[in-house]
């Protein structure tokens, strides 16, 4: 018998999944011992992650003084919240076997289900904190200055410091708050700050690039894997471009993919150098009205996988 929650992020954990998985599991051992009317907490909460942290959640945690959550890759038993997703694909293995009391995020819905009610929030915003912010301030929880920390830079780093295309006004408003908790003056400062560690790639492999922040997708029976990198400035790694492209191939041929592609996004630019490999070349012109004359193709004002690449990819396929 397990006497513990485990708060839990997706499979390649990021900055979002790992702060949101911290901070909800404060929230819920908050109500715990203040007693909470939407949802009744039982378990101690433990943050727990699926991987190793990235350079950019390394950074967050070392500024506010927060301990790397022990790593959990297997829920059977066991009493879970997810947090940032809800799907099975992105989640512990044997997630069939474990009990899940609570879904936070703000992502579509996924293919997760429970035998019973439980506490599920999903909103349409940039970033899970947004979610977590809002939760705070209905419950009343008074929010630390370090949780409060870890919430800014996941909003900052989710919505690319509000450059995304998943940006809306509550999350706006949520870092303004949260940056006044956490003694943050200058809020975009700090988030350049943030996103240049994820922007450092000059000690990494070109598998290690492509693999950082990379997802499988199923779309109308195709296995479909998108990427994604998000760099400060392109040409930093645009001399490096033929060996991730070589990689690339790699990956589509070991993993039987009909498509692969990376997106190399410039932050500062506000766009992004989509890189692919695929069965059938004419998919991105259907669905970005530009055609695949080389490994890549540049899309301006394109900067987020969920909103941007991977609906429009699934409409054409399924249209294909």
């Amino acid at each position: 018998m397990h006497h513990q929650i485990y708060v839990v992020g997706h499979k390649k954990p990021d900055t979002d999944s790992v702060a949101s998985a911290i901070v909800f599991a404060y929230l819920l051992n908050a109500w715990k011992k203040a007693g909470c009317k939407i949802m009744k907490v039982e378990k101690e909460a433990v943050p727990v992650i699926q991987g190793e942290p990235n350079a950019e959640t390394k950074f967050v945690l070392e500024k506010f003084g927060i301990a790397v959550p022990e790593i959990m890759t297997d829920g059977e038993g066991k009493t879970i919240a997810l947090i940032d997703h809800s799907d099975k694909v992105q989640s512990v293995d044997n997630i069939d076997k474990a009990e899940i009391v609570a879904v936070v995020d703000h992502h579509k819905i996924g293919d997760v289900t429970t035998p019973n009610p439980i506490f599920f929030v999903n909103f349409p915003v940039g970033c899970t904190a947004t979610v977590l912010k809002f939760l705070f301030d209905k419950t009343g929880v008074e929010i630390p200055k370090e949780m409060a920390g870890l919430m800014l830079a996941a909003i900052l780093s989710d919505t690319v410091v509000f450059k995304s295309a998943t940006t809306t006004e509550a999350d706006k408003e949520a870092a303004e708050a949260l940056a006044k908790i956490a003694g943050i003056e200058d809020i975009v400062s700090f988030g350049v700050e943030v996103k240049s560690k994820l922007s450092d790639v000059s000690g990494m492999s070109a598998k290690d690039i492509i693999m950082r922040d990379f997802k499988d997708y199923n779309m109308s029976g195709k296995k479909v894997g998108v990427g994604q990198i998000e760099l400060i400035d392109l040409k930093t790694i645009e001399h490096r471009f033929d060996e991730i492209y070589d990689e690339l191939n790699k990956i589509k041929v070991e993993g039987a993919y009909h498509s692969v592609v990376l997106m190399l996004t410039d932050i500062m630019k506000e766009g992004t150098e989509l890189m692919v490999i695929t069965d059938e070349p004419k998919i991105i012109e259907i669905t970005f009205g530009k055609k695949l004359e080389g490994k890549s193709v540049w899309l301006p004002g394109v900067m987020s996988r969920k909103k941007e690449v991977v609906p429009p990819l699934e409409k054409t396929f399924a249209n294909l």
